[in-house]
């Protein structure tokens, strides 16, 4: 971030974009810290766990906050989580966030 970043106007620059996150993603609290991450960032959407075994959903929010959570979606993931692969779709620019909050979803 150089110093003229936080200028940035409210509402400027959103965008959103589908994940999907493979590996040992289930039964270790992946959803939680997500979503834990996600709200630190100040991001909307929603994780779930997929029944074949990943955990997917969709952050929207600042592109540069989204960028940090993909890299962390792609790197990091909870304490007890292997991640083997993040795939990233339907990255698209938004002019309002269609989300309140970031939930996990059942």
């Amino acid at each position: 971030g150089g110093a003229g970043s936080a200028a940035m106007a409210e509402g400027e620059g959103l965008m959103s974009v589908d994940y999907e996150v493979s590996g040992k993603v289930q039964g270790v609290f992946f959803r939680k810290y997500t979503q834990g991450e996600a709200k630190r960032l100040g991001l909307v959407g929603w994780v779930q766990n997929t029944s074949h075994g990943t955990v997917q959903g969709q952050i929207q929010g600042p592109t540069d906050r989204v960028r940090e959570l993909q890299e962390w979606l792609r790197k990091i993931g909870s304490p007890q989580s292997r991640i083997s692969r993040a795939e990233f779709s339907n990255e698209k620019k938004i002019e309002a966030l269609e989300h309140k909050e970031f939930q996990i979803l059942k």
